[in-house]
């Protein structure tokens, strides 16, 4: 379910190693990109804590725009019905996470969060699969 598109994702989530973005399987590219929500979503609430405001818009922008990449990423062809209720769902949690960045409220935060989770766990178990991690390609010896 990802297209081509997903280095512009990746570069909405620039606090990711390089090396292993670019050498990573799209489907870990997926896993990297969720990471980065959670992480930036954690950043965030604790900028709210503090009352760093400037720092919980940042963390709150950035945790929306590496969604608007997987929502962007999503192959309607391939996922179907799948894809669509992902596009939806990431298109709410956009919005909820424009709330909280204007109500300063960890609880929308929290609540994104939590619709995120089994998302990430479901795409973490199928890494586990074999379909998931193929063998490299082999490398033609020199003649």
């Amino acid at each position: 379910m990802i297209a081509p598109r997903a280095s512009k994702a990746l570069r909405q989530y620039q606090q990711i190693d390089q090396s292993a973005a670019v050498y990573a399987s799209p489907h870990r590219i997926i896993q990297i990109l969720m990471e980065g929500v959670q992480d930036r979503l954690i950043a965030a609430k604790v900028h709210i804590q503090r009352g760093q405001i400037a720092g919980k818009g940042e963390q709150i922008s950035k945790a929306i725009g590496i969604l608007g990449g997987l929502r962007e990423n999503l192959d309607h062809k391939i996922g179907g019905d799948l894809a669509a209720d992902l596009e939806a769902l990431y298109d709410y949690m956009e919005r909820r996470l424009l709330e909280a960045n204007l109500y300063s409220d960890i609880a929308m935060i929290d609540e994104v969060a939590d619709l995120l989770r089994p998302i990430k766990e479901g795409w973490d178990a199928i890494g586990n699969s074999p379909e998931a991690n193929p063998p490299p390609a082999p490398v033609d010896a020199p003649a």
